[in-house]
């Protein structure tokens, strides 16, 4: 440690290489799950990179790293406590999927309802519906393909879903 304080870029590769086993086996006590093992060890040598101009050359080098490591392990693990005391384990009991297949007629019904809709609007906010919510255009792209300038498309854009909305909620229906 002495050697990479100096400047010695060899030095600090084989400490950082020599110290990680090390640490890893200290971390290991105490972390079980070999993801947040691994994120330890590279949490302490971060913090070791950090405050590697803290180490006394006059002192052991041993008890500093093992200080180091300690407190950054601890750390963790309140840190993972914190987190996992705010999130519930999902078992296969709590996924729910939809059967495949299931509401194909009630989609087709629906996406022929909107498209009915939609032809009833004026010309100048169907287009703007089409380019805008359909085919997903920008409002730069939809601007130059129609000719209209963007705040022209806005308003379009905004009175046609304006119009679906109340159309849609006379029908019984919700958008």
């Amino acid at each position: 440690m002495m050697r990479a304080q100096g400047g010695d870029r060899e030095a600090y590769r084989y400490l950082l290489e020599a110290i990680t086993p090390y640490v890893r086996a200290l971390a290991a006590r105490q972390v079980r799950n070999r993801g947040d093992l691994e994120d330890t060890v590279q949490d302490v040598l971060l913090t070791v990179h950090a405050v590697r101009h803290t180490y006394d050359p006059a002192r052991p080098f041993g008890p500093w790293l093992v200080a180091i490591a300690n407190r950054r392990i601890v750390d963790g693990l309140r840190q993972r406590g914190r987190i996992g005391s705010h999130e519930t384990v999902l078992d296969t009991e709590h996924e729910t999927f939809s059967a495949s297949g299931a509401n194909f007629q009630e989609e087709a019904v629906d996406a022929r309802a909107v498209r009915d809709a939609i032809e009833q609007l004026p010309i100048g906010q169907r287009e703007a519906v089409r380019m805008l919510k359909l085919e997903e255009m920008s409002l730069k792209d939809a601007a130059a393909v129609s000719g209209m300038s963007v705040a022209s498309l806005k308003v379009a854009s905004h009175r046609a879903l304006k119009t679906l909305r109340k159309l849609f909620a006379s029908q019984g229906n919700k958008t």
